[in-house]
């Protein structure tokens, strides 16, 4: 039979995938022989067979009631024991942070007995009642799914009625009184007593941790963290400590550095006499966790030591929860701590200059998603005149936000489906805030600190936050807050958040280019002094180094393809011609449409071709002896001809009056007119239609090849042909190109060499790819195409219709036109990319599709062994630090 639980003493931090993350690190603390109240954890597989069943697997109940009886012998002591209460907390814990998981549920084993037995060994009768109503309030809005509101308001009530402002103030009558009214709520809401059996208080709680596992806001944050959906989540039952039992008690929230800047030294916070999640909460304001020093000396040397030691050995900035109960120090959990995106680089490389990781383990450290989130704009300060400082909280994590204030989560959501901008307004906020923090662009809250709840979302999910505004008065009933010098912003109000500062403007600040964008574009060196550049600049370096792919950018004009070649691409990967038609070149083009004499088709494309060659002549200079691969022109063709409706509505409002011009380019839209543009007159097929119009593109490519190397340039073209699906397709348009290239070598005098290829976009292709490389050169995968055709999907109609609904139902894991679908485009990819080397070993591979940015489908392309990727000129750095990083994480090593 399997083994469904661990004791603390039973596992490893290395046991992640079964004991959950905060098992597997409760269970590595106690193996370091640091202060963890005993417990076990039960496992994920568990869960798993819950989640498949509907019922715990068999055997697990013995299993369970084993290691609690062992538990009660070390602490001497019963669950829920009438005089000498055993309490133990139910804590979810998956394999990776989850903060949309179960909250956890304190004091089991409390009931109107135990109380009691609780107060006498405590000699603290308030204590008690306060532990028993926290359990009450947890167990009835985690486990039996009461709003949590029912339980806040009934506290409020309670402090308005004796004319407080903190729980700390109520005293044990109060919380007796409480107990009652919660006992009441439970009874009324959730049609059944409070459970006061202990044992059948913790199998609940085990099973709501289970249930958890697909409640709306979990499956919210997995699909926005790419998390499997089938990992399950493990529980942890640990003895009870207690921060509520006095001023020399309390709760606090530890990093080993700080997770918003990556600055070394003590960050944290601390608050007395509470417990739990009072902290992160932010429901009492905390103070700064050096406090504590002044507090607990001693409590406070022993946390530091601790923090050093699981630092060093856990090879990173960890973040700590704490209980001092009485004086005595304990540890309740560890994990590698989130961090901003800034905070991620300079720590990989302090760590790195401590010996204690190496330049490979610094580029695995960070990623694409980080480095991109850098690249972001910042607020520019000198430009805020338009704006009103309204106050200045905690810089939680950094970015400039711009957005209109709302005041609840639900609100949030529906203005960003909206498509505006917006910033969640809150007092504090809780996991049911998860959905509105997602929409949101920034979140700002009046209470908590770096450690608060909103603080570590938002740093997760890499949005701004600024946090602990005290002096923001937030009415999030009445959907206002009012700041110093009674300013009141309402709802719908454009507010400005900087999470680098905490500073909160009214009106909208303007922004500026990043340091790091500076760095990319040549404006700021890793020497001038910026940490952060540096920090960026020592890992791109070494991400370089090690990458096996290439990266290019995809650019239609000689300043995209300037600004991609700063930001480090190695060349061009997909030059978009059709762009160049654009504009006043449109008339252009439909004269060539509408051409009926070869002599009218001829000058319609004579027309064109200067303009295409002065167009190659800038892009050829900007990347001098890079590759620049020149798509043909590929447009539906309506791109280039007026609107039907609207051409039809002119000529029949004209009736007989109606220009004759207009009445032809009405026969030819009607004859050109397609259902499905997307899949008809475009690509290879028009060049093959129109006569002379792909011969036009090759000499313009020619012509300006053969200028720049006049000039002394090294222009490298690469011709591809697009939406070819037969070899014989490819053949014919090859064999024009070629004639037209060495035409204009005898013309010149000067012989550039261009490869001649195409791009694999229809499963066909990708299916009789070695045919294919029997006359291509080179395949460019585009995979915005590939993958519509592969799935039956035009994306700009799809993409709103319907794929909400397949990514709550699990169909989709993340949208296939975001990251490459792996199982079917993916699998083309490597079928065509095999058979092509089959036919053609020196063919060169790469892809062109927005995917090339995307760092999870760089990796594949590593896999697969292609050559290249290319992205838009702003994606260029994250796919270079992500083909480093590929290179890195395929070989597997922890390199230390």
């Amino acid at each position: 039979m399997p083994k469904f639980v661990y004791d603390f003493t039973e596992g490893n931090k290395d046991l992640k995938d079964l004991l959950g993350g905060k098992g597997a690190n409760l269970a590595e603390m106690t193996n370091l022989g640091l202060p963890v109240p005993p417990g076990f954890t039960i496992t994920t597989e568990a869960c798993r067979h819950y989640l498949k069943h509907g019922s715990l697997p068999e055997g697990l109940e013995e299993e369970v009631a084993r290691h609690l009886s062992a538990l009660e012998e070390a602490m001497g002591k019963r669950l829920g024991q009438s005089d000498d209460p055993l309490l133990v907390s139910v804590r979810s814990g998956a394999k990776f942070s989850m903060p949309g998981m179960m909250e956890t549920v304190l004091n089991i084993g409390l009931n109107d007995e135990s109380v009691h037995g609780l107060a006498a060994q405590a000699g603290d009768e308030r204590f008690a009642w306060d532990s028993y109503r926290r359990l009450i309030q947890m167990f009835g809005k985690t486990v039996l799914d009461i709003e949590g509101e029912l339980f806040e308001e009934a506290l409020e009530d309670a402090k308005r009625a004796k004319g407080i402002d903190n729980d700390v103030d109520l005293d044990a009558g109060d919380f007796r009184a409480l107990v009652d009214t919660y006992k009441g709520i439970v009874r009324e809401h959730a049609g059944r007593e409070f459970p006061t059996d202990p044992r059948e208080q913790m199998d609940l709680a085990v099973k709501a941790v289970f249930d958890s596992w697909n409640a709306d806001r979990a499956i919210l944050y997995r699909r926005q963290e790419r998390i499997p959906v089938d990992l399950g989540t493990a529980v942890n039952v640990c003895s009870m400590v207690f921060g509520n039992l006095g001023m020399d008690s309390g709760t606090g929230v530890a990093f080993t550095r700080d997770p918003a800047s990556g600055q070394q030294g003590i960050y944290g916070d601390y608050l007395q006499n509470a417990q739990g999640e009072d902290v992160v909460a932010g429901i009492r304001n905390t103070v700064p966790l050096t406090e504590l020093e002044t507090i607990d000396k001693a409590s406070y040397d022993q946390l530091l030591e601790i923090m050093e030691k699981l630092e060093n050995h856990y090879r990173d900035m960890c973040d700590i929860e704490f209980t001092i109960e009485r004086g005595k120090l304990w540890m309740l959990q560890t994990r590698v701590g989130k961090r901003t995106a800034a905070a991620a680089f300079r720590i990989a490389c302090q760590l790195l200059d401590q010996g204690l990781i190496t330049a490979d383990e610094a580029v695995r450290r960070v990623t694409g998603d980080q480095l991109a989130q850098l690249m972001f704009p910042r607020f520019d300060a000198s430009r805020a005149d338009g704006a009103t400082r309204l106050t200045k909280g905690m810089n939680a994590s950094p970015g400039a936000a711009v957005g209109k204030a709302v005041f609840t989560s639900a609100r949030a959501v529906e203005l960003a489906e909206r498509g505006e901008d917006v910033i969640l307004v809150r007092r504090e906020t809780n996991p049911d805030d998860l959905a509105g923090m997602v929409a949101a662009r920034g979140v700002l809250t009046s209470r908590g600190g770096k450690t608060s709840h909103a603080a570590v979302v938002a740093r997760g999910m890499g949005k701004t936050c600024v946090c602990g505004a005290e002096e923001l008065d937030v009415d999030v009933k009445a959907g206002r807050f009012t700041a110093p010098g009674d300013v009141v912003v309402e709802e719908g109000e454009v507010i400005s958040i900087d999470g680098s500062t905490g500073e909160v403007f009214l009106g909208e600040v303007p922004v500026q280019d990043s340091p790091v964008v500076r760095y990319f574009e040549g404006e700021l060196g890793a020497a001038d002094g910026d940490e952060l550049v540096t920090a960026v600049d020592r890992i791109m370096g070494h991400a370089d180094g090690q990458a096996r792919l290439r990266v290019r950018a995809n650019a239609d004009n000689p300043e995209d393809a300037a600004r991609a070649r700063r930001f480090g691409a190695r060349g061009i990967g997909l030059c978009r011609t059709e762009h160049m038609f654009l504009g006043d070149r449109r008339r252009l083009v439909e004269k060539l449409v509408l051409a009926e004499t070869d002599d009218e088709r001829r000058a319609a494309l004579e027309a064109l071709e200067p303009l295409q060659k002065q167009d190659f002549v800038g892009i050829f200079e900007a990347m001098d002896g890079l590759p620049v691969t020149i798509r043909l022109i590929d447009p539906p063709l309506h791109e280039f001809l007026p609107d039907l409706t609207e051409l039809s509505v002119r000529v029949a409002l004209a009736a007989d009056d109606a220009d004759p011009k207009d009445r032809k380019l009405l026969e030819a839209v009607h004859r050109l007119h397609e259902q499905n543009p997307m899949l008809g007159l475009r690509g290879v097929r028009l060049g093959l239609v129109i006569p002379g119009l792909f011969s036009m593109q090759v000499r313009a490519i020619a012509e300006a090849a053969a200028e720049r190397r006049r000039a002394g340039g090294d222009p490298r073209p690469e011709i591809m042909i697009p939406l070819v699906g037969a070899v014989q397709e490819l053949e014919a348009v090859r064999e024009e190109a070629e004639r037209v290239l060495a035409d204009v070598a005898a013309e010149t005098g000067v012989d550039v060499p261009a490869l001649i290829g195409t791009m694999i976009e229809l499963p066909r292709a990708a299916l009789t790819a070695g045919q294919i490389a029997e006359a291509a050169e080179f395949f460019s995968f585009g995979t915005n195409d590939l993958t519509q055709t592969t799935w039956g999907f035009s994306r700009d109609d799809v993409e709103a219709a319907f794929f909400g609904r397949y990514l709550e139902l699990g169909i989709f894991g993340v949208s296939p036109f975001e990251t490459l679908d792996r199982e079917g485009v993916g699998r083309l990819v490597r079928i065509a990319a095999e058979e092509g080397r089959r036919t053609r070993p020196d063919i060169k591979l790469g892809i062109c599709g927005e995917h090339g940015g995307d760092p999870e489908s760089v990796h594949f392309c590593h896999e697969v062994g292609l050559d290249y990727v290319s992205c838009s000129p702003f994606r260029v750095p994250v796919a270079r630090l992500e083909a480093g990083r590929a290179v890195i994480e395929a070989d597997g090593s922890d390199n230390r």
